[in-house]
């Protein structure tokens, strides 16, 4: 009788947070002031304190989490199904318990979900946030844009350590000088300012480049996660793109271009190298799509040798990974799983676009050029 009680209260606990985790989505689809309010106010309170007991750990608390559900869930329901079969006197207090123990589980990762990432789906544009306009430019304009960043990446090459065969070698950290050249945002953007959590690799990077991630921010710890086997001058970037979904920017084009402001900002050459190299191959695809081909062949033209190497080195070190047989999963599976997983994640909340939204920080980078002369200001580490 003691039992059925407990359980019948736990199930009251689980409808009433389901409950208010739908209220919560819902509300979020119809209100954004509710959800800035929630960013700029609530998140940061939630973040700065289970966040920081996550950032404590040398590990990635996401990662074991993903893990011990991927290897633990079909132990748990081989173990439940030998308890029914050789336990047929308690197969009902069995079941209840095995079935509490699931709907925890989901409990757990809808508030994580909610309340760390959902909600902020729905809040009003970073453009829109810090007056940045949302005009559109004519092709003259993109390929300018392009012209100037190509300038800066170029001189920024030549500036690289580099080993035998040319290719980029990182030698600065991706943890205190990511934090600091975030932090150095918050003067401009107050919602980027105060405390960042400490950037992590994944243990198992190789399965992320199966899937094409160079990063991934888990809402159930509140950490960025990085891949540490991909081409090095993605590194800087990505990282800095991680932490500024820490701080409630989901949207994967607003995270680019923070990102990219943080690194050309940054005091370190090679974060700066990163992050116009980055800005940069978004701009050249760009082009590809609305360029004649004389275009984008003169835009190619112009670009350094070294960052030709590192735009051909990162392209062959994907292919690599797509072509091995190294992963217990074969890659293409993986990635194509992985893929339509994120594109019906970003649908789901909104992004109408999927995986293409990634590349609207050109139409971010342009606005920003041109309403606030980027060339003559951005690079302030310079």
């Amino acid at each position: 009788m003691k039992g059925s009680k407990r359980i019948g209260k736990q199930g009251i606990a689980l409808i009433i947070i389901f409950a208010l985790c739908a209220a919560f989505n819902i509300l979020a689809w119809v209100c954004r002031p509710f959800c800035d309010l929630y960013a700029a106010r609530v998140f940061p309170l939630i973040n700065g304190s289970f966040g920081r007991l996550a950032a404590l750990l040398p590990f990635s608390l996401g990662e074991v989490m993903i893990g011990a559900a991927v290897f633990g869930l079909p132990l748990s329901l081989i173990a439940m199904i030998l308890l029914l079969i050789l336990k047929k006197d308690s197969r009902r207090r069995t079941g209840k318990i095995f079935g509490l123990t699931y709907l925890w589980i989901i409990a757990f990762i809808a508030v994580t979900e909610t309340f760390n990432c959902f909600i902020m789906y729905h809040c009003s544009l970073f453009g829109q946030l810090y007056s940045i306009p949302s005009e559109e430019y004519r092709t003259e304009q993109l390929v300018e844009l392009c012209g100037w960043l190509t300038e800066r990446t170029n001189e920024l090459s030549a500036q690289m350590e580099r080993d035998g065969e040319g290719k980029f070698v990182l030698t600065a950290d991706l943890d205190k000088t990511a934090r600091e050249s975030m932090q150095s945002l918050g003067e401009e953007f107050d919602r980027l300012g105060g405390w960042y959590t400490t950037p992590k690799a994944v243990g198992y990077s190789y399965f992320m480049s199966q899937q094409y991630l160079m990063g991934i921010y888990f809402p159930f710890s509140l950490e960025a996660n990085y891949n540490d086997e991909m081409y090095p001058s993605n590194l800087p970037e990505t990282v800095c793109h991680e932490l500024a979904h820490t701080k409630g920017f989901m949207l994967e084009d607003e995270a680019n271009f923070i990102a990219f402001l943080a690194c050309v900002r940054s005091e370190n050459a090679q974060y700066r190298y990163s992050g116009y190299l980055s800005a940069l191959k978004y701009v050249l695809g760009q082009i590809r799509d609305n360029c004649d081909e004389q275009t984008v062949d003169k835009v190619y033209s112009a670009l350094a040798p070294g960052v030709i190497v590192d735009i051909n080195e990162n392209a062959a070190y994907w292919q690599e990974v797509q072509e091995s047989d190294e992963g217990v999963i074969d890659s293409k599976t993986v990635a194509e799983v992985s893929d339509k997983a994120m594109e019906a994640s970003l649908k789901l909340n909104g992004v109408e676009d999927g995986k293409k939204s990634y590349g609207r920080m050109v139409d971010l980078l342009l606005n920003y050029y041109y309403s606030r002369g980027l060339g003559e200001d951005v690079g302030k580490g310079e």
